[in-house]
């Protein structure tokens, strides 16, 4: 457990098992602790590094908005910080988000990304959805008194007490329009493309950001000859929504198939 200064934030980090380095990053108002059902898979055989985003967890927030891209700028200082040689970089959804912009911002720091539950523009989550989206803000903070993201920063933030201000932050990122379709058409880090069967995007967004990466196009041949040229790939995992898919064994050992691979 530690603490790195980098990119203007005090980012708390946690380092697991040993090996080729990963890097995993979790969910809107979750922490490292999200991926506990599943860590010891990744830690069997990779030196895992464990961070908590901006605002999350043990990372106290600091004065400026919680934005997808400068998070993603957070996690490339905190790789060059601990001097890791292009790490694999896992997120999950607000994660999925973050890992996808490392990719995309800082190609060279980093080996393969996998981008789980997060889509690229903000018009494929599902109406109803961004409906629910809408409401959130610190006005929620008295009716979230027992759920498990309250539990969590009460338990482990430096300043229980600012919970609605995270709740303001995120509820303001959600409402911003974004649109990373040609960030995502020029991407050069190979990349895997996962989400649940019963996301918050449906699965044909997922097949859409997988054509923009070349994929899709044609039949793989019996060599993988028609694959991807980036190296890119798509997983949809059977019977799994946001809600649950990374407690599940699948997210893991799916992500390491990928990441694993030697080429």
């Amino acid at each position: 457990m530690a603490y790195a200064d980098v990119n203007g934030i005090n980012l708390y980090y946690e380092i697991h098992g040993e090996g080729r380095p990963v890097v995993l990053l979790h969910g809107g108002l979750g922490s490292g602790e999200m991926f506990g059902a599943i860590l010891d898979l990744f830690a069997a055989g990779h030196r895992v590094i464990l961070p908590d985003l901006q605002g999350h967890g043990r990372t106290a927030d600091v004065d400026r908005p919680l934005d997808i891209p400068t998070m993603g700028d957070d996690i490339a200082a905190l790789i060059d910080h601990l001097g890791l040689e292009k790490p694999d970089v896992v997120g999950f959804s607000l994660g999925g988000g973050v890992a996808l912009q490392v990719a995309v911002r800082h190609p060279e720091k980093v080996g393969r990304a996998v981008v789980g539950s997060a889509g690229i523009r903000r018009s494929a989550t599902y109406p109803e959805l961004l409906e629910q989206q809408a409401q959130v803000s610190g006005a929620a903070a008295e009716f979230m008194k027992d759920t498990p993201m309250y539990e969590l920063y009460q338990r482990v933030a430096p300043h229980p007490e600012h919970f609605p201000r995270l709740l303001d932050k995120i509820g303001e990122a959600m409402a911003k329009d974004f649109d990373f379709t040609e960030e995502v058409r020029g991407l050069q880090v190979p990349t895997l493309i996962m989400a649940a069967d019963a996301d918050l995007c449906p699965p044909s967004h997922f097949v859409e950001v997988f054509a923009l990466l070349d994929g899709g196009q044609r039949d793989g041949g019996w060599m993988g000859e028609g694959r991807p040229k980036g190296g890119h790939a798509l997983a949809i995992l059977p019977g799994l929504t946001h809600y649950n898919v990374v407690d599940s064994p699948l997210f893991a050992t799916t992500a390491l198939a990928f990441i694993d691979q030697e080429n």
